[in-house]
């Protein structure tokens, strides 16, 4: 690209590489303008006494410039995204082929799993949470606050990203691998003042809290339809000697009483455990985009 088209800042250059971004994961957005902004404020402080522009000029050979980066980034987020994808199940047409073949759906499992943790990582983002604010919220009018305030949403931001990396791994949402902005090049000040005016703080906070109760709800759901179904599947083993089985139905001791049943109740168990799974699978996209919507940050620059 002609050097008189390059942008003459570093925030006209990360602008420019979010417009050619527009349409892309905001994940995306956010990770390649980290990287683009971390890279040029590294370079111009490498190069002192020359301004932003010169810079941008000198780098603009070998980093690229702001659309070539961006095809780059799109490139390379297929070729990733495409290596890191677990295998797909074999596509099923017919109905009872897509109502069993959830099983074979590996997000199945693991958006099970995270629903069962989400009971533990939503016990201490909430205790953390309102430790945090009550602590550094108290200390406020005595200054000792300020800093402990500081440090808390520092560790928010952090946990975010934490976050992030289970909600990907587990349920393949696609969520940030870099922070929202880089430190270098930035003032303390300035780094604050980020922290407290942008909105992904609040929001990420807000996440922190509603992960107790979804949680809560999260688990009891998983544990509860698998403590159904699986004992209604292996029902039949009632009848095997030295098996000792209560399966007890309307007041019905079914192994004893009715025998002939337990064939019925171990297909109604198949059943429910595979409507289960299609359950779990389908708060796990649920939760990915109650998760991509609060912590991921659409960034823009003026």
């Amino acid at each position: 690209m002609n050097s008189s088209r390059l942008p003459n800042n570093i925030p006209e250059y990360l602008e420019q590489l979010r417009r050619s971004l527009a349409g892309a994961d905001p994940a995306l957005i956010q990770d390649a303008l980290y990287d683009a902004e971390e890279y040029l404020r590294s370079e111009l402080a490498e190069q002192p006494g020359r301004s932003e522009a010169e810079v941008i000029a000198s780098v603009a050979s070998s980093y690229g410039a702001p659309d070539e980066v961006a095809e780059i980034y799109r490139d390379t987020e297929v070729k990733v995204q495409t290596a890191l994808r677990p295998p797909a199940p074999k596509p099923r047409t017919s109905l009872i082929g897509r109502f069993f073949g959830v099983a074979a759906d590996p997000r199945t499992y693991s958006s099970m799993f995270y629903m069962v943790l989400s009971l533990a990582t939503g016990i201490f983002y909430f205790l953390w949470v309102i430790l945090g604010l009550s602590i550094s919220g108290s200390l406020v009018i005595v200054l000792v606050g300020i800093p402990l305030l500081i440090l808390f949403l520092g560790s928010v931001r952090l946990l975010s990203l934490v976050e992030g990396r289970l909600v990907e791994v587990m349920l393949g949402e696609r969520m940030p691998r870099r922070p929202l902005y880089s430190a270098r090049g930035r003032d303390w000040l300035q780094r604050i003042g980020d922290m407290f005016t942008d909105a992904r703080t609040w929001s990420t906070l807000l996440y922190m809290l509603l992960m107790l109760p979804l949680g809560i709800v999260y688990f009891t759901i998983t544990v509860t339809l698998l403590s159904i179904a699986l004992p209604l599947v292996v029902a039949p083993l009632a009848l095997l000697p030295g098996i000792d089985l209560n399966v007890w139905m309307f007041g019905i001791d079914i192994p004893r009483q009715a025998p002939f049943l337990l064939p019925l109740v171990s297909a109604t168990g198949v059943l429910l455990l595979f409507a289960s799974l299609h359950l779990f699978r389908g708060i796990g996209r649920l939760h990915g985009a109650i998760a991509k919507h609060l912590l991921v940050k659409t960034a823009q620059y003026s």
